[in-house]
């Protein structure tokens, strides 16, 4: 208890500043694997007539000029995504954990581009937790974990002889080599509890560019981040995207709603991304502003019945009059916090609030203990969506029975703007620099790689 107050005493000018100014993570402390290529992006290196030979990471600035893209006819690939939101109330991951079942390697059309996870709750939300004690143990372990699930499932198709169909689009390594079905993690990002973290396919990692993360803490006194939202950014090709794990506030008395769509709606504006140019275009600096924007987590919406009603309603699977009563699509319709945002049709039980290893929820007969909250079930954990060029294929759960939610998934086709010719992708996006660095890189453990932590 004293070491907490004393942490808390020492920690609480910059608490009040952070809360002041509104201040937010360092847009560039994230887990990486590879290097992404940055602000060289827009460069040219020399040409023949300024004398030749080109223009090094080291040279003089005045031999690298400012260029657009080359005018090309641009197309449209399809790439399939799968985002996944799970509160894993604090449990650490038991030695052996395997993911697959809840990652799934794909479907008949083969495996999927991108994965995008977000967690809640990877540490417990005690004081020493969110005072700033070492929280990074846990998140990277989770990380590994996925790691090995991606790569593990992509080596059992591969054996498998790849009886799947022929994917969508015909993008190659831009060398003209074989597709690369390993997973590579684009950015992984924690707030105390609340993990983001994204992975793609290791062909596409020399498309990804700019990646760039912010945190907005919502929890105790309005910053401490126990509450809150992580989101990361980056384009693919031409186009850009935004990714958002939110854990909102929690309680099922009636009024707390209120509280959830104060914090979704702080979180959304309080996000900003550094300010640059890509493709001599602004960045988009807002959640918004984005072309694709996917926010997900455990955003802790109840359902406004009687907890006895409500649990009758689910015994009988009646979903609809369950969601007629919804507080988020009830917000969503209102046009409040989340207006303009989608959802898709939900066709699956409540996933919160189950005793952990059990599939019961509390406060059922059969599982009452003494002291047990009872908390009525609800859909607190969601996938929502908005922009041009998604479309969600699949909306499900997981039944995975570590914490005391259930983790809910989610596929999009999305539609990626990019050149013609993506070979020529080569020339334009690889510096140098970049090659440089993708050579130190496979000398270095991942580990080294940067990984940031706030409040």
């Amino acid at each position: 208890m004293l070491e907490n107050q004393k942490q808390a005493e020492v920690l609480w000018p910059r608490l009040v500043a952070n809360k002041l100014f509104r201040k937010t993570s360092g847009s560039h402390a994230f887990v990486a694997d590879f290097p992404a290529a940055d602000d060289d992006d827009d460069i040219v290196f020399g040409t023949e007539a300024d004398g030749g030979g080109g223009c090094s990471p080291d040279a003089d600035a005045s031999r690298c000029v400012k260029r657009a893209r080359p005018h090309e006819r641009n197309k449209t690939l399809k790439y399939k995504l799968f985002a996944s939101t799970w509160n894993v109330g604090g449990v650490a991951p038991p030695d052996g954990l395997d993911l697959s079942d809840w990652l799934d390697g794909g479907d008949d059309d083969g495996p999927y581009d991108m994965y995008v996870l977000g967690f809640q709750e990877v540490v417990p939300l005690r004081a020493r937790n969110v005072l700033g004690a070492d929280k990074k143990r846990v998140g990277m372990r989770w990380i590994e974990l996925i790691r090995a699930a991606l790569n593990r499932s992509h080596s059992q198709r591969s054996r498998g002889g790849g009886g799947g169909k022929q994917k969508v689009h015909p993008v190659r390594d831009g060398c003209g080599g074989e597709l690369g079905r390993e997973y590579r993690c684009v950015v992984s990002k924690q707030m105390v509890g609340i993990l983001l973290t994204v992975w793609v396919r290791s062909d596409l990692r020399r498309f990804i560019r700019r990646p760039s993360v912010s945190c907005v803490g919502c929890g105790v006194m309005g910053c401490l981040g126990n509450k809150g939202g992580v989101s990361v950014r980056f384009w693919l090709h031409d186009t850009s995207f935004c990714f958002v794990c939110c854990h909102l506030a929690s309680g099922g008395r009636e009024g707390d709603e209120a509280h959830r769509n104060a914090d979704a709606t702080e979180i959304l504006s309080r996000t900003t991304f550094p300010r640059g140019h890509a493709l001599n275009l602004p960045l988009p600096q807002n959640i918004l502003d984005h072309d694709r924007v996917i926010l997900l987590g455990d955003l802790n919406y109840r359902i406004s019945l009687p907890e006895a009603k409500t649990r009758l309603l689910v015994e009988r699977q009646d979903w609809k009059t369950l969601l007629e009563n919804d507080q988020l699509r009830a917000e969503v319709c209102r046009g409040g916090a989340f207006q303009g945002w989608s959802e898709g049709p939900i066709g699956f039980s409540p996933t919160y609030k189950y005793h952990p290893n059990s599939d019961a929820y509390y406060g059922c007969a059969t599982a009452a203990r003494g002291r047990n909250k009872r908390r009525a079930p609800a859909w607190c954990d969601r996938v929502l969506w908005r922009g041009a060029g998604l479309a969600q294929t699949r909306y499900d759960r997981c039944e995975s029975r570590l914490s005391d939610h259930r983790p809910v998934r989610a596929v999009f086709a999305v539609e990626v703007d990019a050149p013609g010719d993506l070979n020529s992708l080569r020339s334009f996006f690889m510096s140098e620099r970049f090659d440089r660095d993708q050579m130190l890189l496979r000398k270095d453990d991942v580990n080294s790689a940067r990984f940031g932590d706030t409040l």
